[in-house]
Order: structure tokens, then sequence, then C-alpha cells
């Protein structure tokens, strides 16, 4: 009887045992995968929904909720102008609707310098800031940089026309031709009647719009009237500010400019008497 309640209590406590074992082993490993689901949360980055285009979008398309979706954006790195909210791109308040003002690709951000407000249209009044207005300048191919401007460039504006110069001799003037540099680093807007910047060939306009400030209209308004304007393209990326530039026509042959004096003459003194029936010029020393 001992024998066999010893047994028992050998197999007890080997049962006992074995539970302990297996217990440890279960807390071991399910806290192993707690810290390595904590360690995955700890990578994972916060997202908010973004609206992208559901398909290619073309300048001048008119925008519906079937153009666009929405995906999980990282909230760091969500670009500036992003609609997150649908009512933000489509106001409830309204049934106007947006225009694409740049070609975009599909689940490519929906920006809002890339539609218009609602009801707006894609033309140039959609990229004037507050404060600007556009104005036309004519060119040819020659000074409109051979066509390859396009909206979205910055060009420098030169005058070309005839000055008066004060001469060397008194009361006299000259005229000379000469180009100065009048505007720098204005913004096109539109080439002839498109305000589109996705048009990559040469086109040999007619008329560049710009965007420039009223007090620059006025300048522009008569250089035009009174000389001709050329256009100089800048490079992309390019925040250099021109400095002044004036040539004319002596100083780009390198011609030391001519000064005519006038030559002095001696003053002479008369005085004027009559003999009898005639009346007589003499010559008296000057007094003064």
């Amino acid at each position: 009887m001992r024998v066999v309640f010893g047994l028992v209590l050998v197999a007890g406590l080997a049962l006992a045992g074995f539970a302990v074992y297996m217990a440890k082993n279960y807390i071991a490993s399910y806290q192993a995968k707690l810290a390595e689901a904590n360690a995955v949360k700890e990578q994972l980055v916060k997202t908010v929904p973004v609206f992208v285009a559901d398909r290619q979008l073309k300048y001048g398309e008119i925008l519906t909720a079937e153009d666009v979706r929405q995906i999980r954006w990282p909230e760091t790195a969500v670009p500036e102008g992003a609609f997150i909210k649908e009512e933000e791109l489509f106001p409830t308040n309204t049934d106007e609707q947006r225009r694409v003002l740049r070609t975009m690709e599909k689940d490519e951000a929906i920006l809002a310098v890339k539609v218009t407000e609602p009801g707006q249209e894609a033309g140039i009044t959609s990229r004037l800031q507050r404060g600007m207005r556009a104005f036309a300048i004519e060119v040819d191919v020659a000074s409109g940089v051979s066509g390859f401007l396009m909206p979205g460039h910055k060009v420098d504006v030169y005058w070309t026309g005839e000055v008066a110069r004060a001469g060397g001799a008194r009361n006299t003037e000259s005229r000379s031709e000469v180009t100065k540099l009048i505007e720098t680093g204005v913004n096109v807007i539109a080439i002839d009647q498109s305000a589109n910047s996705e048009n990559t060939g040469a086109t040999i306009a007619r008329t560049v719009t710009v965007s420039v400030r009223p007090e620059q209209v006025a300048s522009l308004a008569l250089a035009q009237s009174t000389g001709r304007l050329s256009l100089a393209l800048v490079g992309f990326g390019d925040d250099t500010v021109s400095e002044a530039i004036e040539i004319d026509q002596r100083k780009l042959l390198g011609l030391a400019a001519v000064v005519v004096e006038e030559e002095e003459k001696e003053e002479v003194c008369t005085i004027r008497t009559r003999r009898g029936a005639e009346m007589v010029e003499m010559e008296i020393p000057c007094t003064n």
C-alpha cells in the first residue's frame, strides 16, 4: 500500500512539474509575441485620408467625384493644399464644379493649385494672385524667345527705343537708340489665348500675357507705345535678380562719347552815333 501511495505521489509531482514547465514556456512565448507586437506598433506611421486622381486628368476638364478616390497618406508628409475632407473638395453649399488647371496622373494628389475654385473657369483669371493684373505684350519670333515661352515661365523685359541726350553745344540735344532692362522675373500666365502650361512644342506667339502689379502695367504700356519690348527667358529655379542694364550704340561699339564744345566768341561792344544824315556804328571797350 505504501508502495502504491509512493508511486502516486511521484507521478503527481512529475505531472505538476511538467505543468509548471509548460506554463512557463507559454508565458515566455506570450511575452515575446507581445513585445514583438509592441515593436511593430511603434513603427507604424499615423495616416490620414487624402484625395488622389483615379485616372489621368487633363487641363480644362471638369472634376467630378468619379474622378477621385481616397488613399491613406502619412500625416507628416501630406502635401500643402491637399484635400482631406470631401466637403472641402466638393462643397455642399454650391452646385458649381471645379476645373483642372494642370495635368495630373493616376494616384497623384489633388492639390488646391491644380484645380480652380468651384465655378471658376480654367483661364488666366485663375492664375492671377491678389493685387496682380494681366498685361499683354506684343511679340514676334525674335522678341518672344523663338516661341519657347509657356505659361509658368519667368522673363526679363527689355525696352529698345530712342532717347534724347543733351549735347555739348548750348541748347542742343542728340537722339540715340538705347536698350534698357525695365522689369525682371515677370510671370508668364498665357500665350496668345491659351493659359495651358502643358504644351511642350514651340509656338510662334503674337502676344504673351504676364502677371504684374498695376504700376508695372503703366510702365509696360508706356514702354510698348514708345519703343520695342523684348523678352529674355529666366532659367527654372533661378532666383538671382538682374542688375540695372542700359546699353546705347556708342557703348555697344566701345566708342568714347564725343563732346562738342561751343567756341567762345569774343564779345564786341558798339555804340551808334549820327553824323549828319548817316548813322555810324563804332566799337568801344566793353565795360562789363
